[in-house]
C-alpha cells in the first residue's frame, strides 16, 4: 500500500511539473528570431492575432513545441524502462547504442532510399523503430547467457559498444553521401529539432498514445524486475519475457522520438533517476512525474539553445549533453 503523503506529494510535483511546462512553452512561444509580444499570445491562441503573429505561434513555434514535449516525454520513459529491467540508474536509450541504431537506420533509408514526401514523415518511426531493434537485439544477444539469463551490467557495456561502433557507421555515411544530404544527418547526430511541422506530431504521437499508457500498466512488472532475480521469479515473474516486452516498448519509445528529433541523449537517463529521487523508486509514482520531467526538460533545452545564437541557436541535443553529461558522471562516481 502506498502511503497517503506520497500519493500527495506525487500530485503535488505532477502540478509543479505542469505549471513549468505551461510556463516554459509560454516563454517559447514569444521569445525567438520572430518575436511575440508575451500580451499578444493569449489573444493569438483564440484567433485574434494578426496574420505575422497566428504565423509565428501556428506554423513554427507550437509544432515544434509540441514535438519536443512528446519526444521528451518517450525518452524518459524509454530510459525509466531499461533503468527497470537492467536494475542500473545510468541505463539510457542515447548511452546504450539504441538512438544510434535508429540514426542508422534513417540514415540509410534518407540515402539510399527514393523518398515520397507524403508517406515520409510516417515511415521515419518505423525506420527508426527498424534499425533500433535491429540493435537492441543483437545488444540483448550478446549479454544474454545461457546460464543466467541477461546480464545487466554486461547489457550496459556491450550497448555502449555498439553505440560507438554505430557512431563511427554514421561517419562513414557521411564521407560518402551528398552535401546536402550530409547537412540533414549531420544536424540530426546534433540532436537538432527537424521535425517542426503538425505532420510530424501526427506520426509521433499514436506511438506514444499506445506505449505509454502499456507502460504504466506494466508498472507493477517493473517494480518486481527491479528486485533481485530469484524475488523476481519466487512471485511468479516470467523475468526473460517480461524483459523481453519491456525492451521492445522502450526501443520502439526512443526510436519514434529520436526520428523527428535527432540524436538526443540524456533525458532518459536524467528525467527518471529525479523523479524517483522526489517521490521514490515505485513506478506507479514515479513514471508520470518523469513523463513530464522528460517533456519539459527537452523543451527547456530547445528554448534555451535556440535563442542562445540567433538565428541557427544551439541544437537541442547539445544542451541537453552539455547537462546530462556531469550529471552522468556524478552518477557514475556515486555508484562507486
Amino acid at each position: 500500500m502506498i502511503h497517503p503523503n506520497l500519493i500527495r506529494k506525487q500530485r503535488l510535483t505532477l502540478l509543479v511539473m505542469l505549471v513549468l511546462i505551461i510556463g516554459t512553452a509560454v516563454v517559447s512561444m514569444g521569445l525567438g528570431y520572430s518575436s511575440v509580444s508575451f500580451d499578444r499570445i493569449l489573444p493569438t491562441l483564440f484567433g485574434e492575432g494578426s496574420f505575422k503573429e497566428r504565423f509565428v505561434i501556428f506554423e513554427i513555434r507550437l509544432p515544434r513545441m509540441l514535438i519536443t514535449i512528446l519526444a521528451g516525454m518517450a525518452l524518459a520513459v524509454s530510459g525509466a524502462i531499461l533503468q527497470g529491467i537492467t536494475r542500473n540508474d545510468l541505463a539510457d536509450p542515447g548511452i546504450i547504442g539504441i538512438n544510434a541504431g535508429a540514426g542508422v537506420g534513417v540514415s540509410l533509408f534518407f540515402l539510399y532510399f527514393p523518398i515520397d514526401a507524403a508517406t515520409f514523415i510516417y515511415l521515419l518511426p518505423i525506420i527508426a523503430f527498424v534499425g533500433a531493434f535491429i540493435t537492441a537485439f543483437f545488444i540483448y544477444l550478446f549479454a544474454y547467457s545461457r546460464k543466467v539469463g541477461l546480464q545487466p551490467i554486461r547489457l550496459i557495456l556491450i550497448g555502449v559498444g555498439f553505440s560507438m561502433a554505430l557512431s563511427g557507421v554514421m561517419v562513414v555515411l557521411i564521407s560518402s553521401s551528398e552535401r546536402e544530404k550530409v547537412d540533414f544527418i549531420a544536424r540530426w547526430l546534433a540532436g537538432n529539432i527537424w521535425g517542426t511541422d503538425w505532420p510530424f506530431i501526427l506520426a509521433l504521437a499514436p506511438w506514444l498514445l499506445v506505449l505509454i499508457p502499456l507502460t504504466l500498466f506494466k508498472a507493477h512488472r517493473l517494480n518486481l524486475l527491479s528486485l533481485s532475480e530469484p524475488v523476481a521469479v519466487g512471485v511468479g515473474v516470467q523475468l526473460e519475457r517480461e524483459r523481453l516486452i519491456l525492451l521492445v516498448i522502450a526501443v520502439a519509445l526512443a526510436a519514434s522520438a529520436v526520428s523527428v528529433t535527432g540524436g538526443i541523449a540524456f533525458i532518459g537517463l536524467m528525467a527518471p533517476h529525479i523523479a524517483k529521487a522526489l517521490v521514490g523508486p515505485r513506478n506507479q509514482l514515479f513514471l508520470p512525474i518523469a513523463i513530464l520531467l522528460g517533456g519539459w526538460l527537452l523543451l527547456l533545452a530547445d528554448t534555451i539553445g535556440r535563442n542562445i545564437l540567433e538565428p541557427e541557436g544551439i541544437a537541442a541535443g547539445i544542451m541537453t549533453a552539455l547537462i546530462g553529461a556531469p550529471y552522468f558522471i556524478y552518477l557514475l562516481l556515486k555508484q562507486k
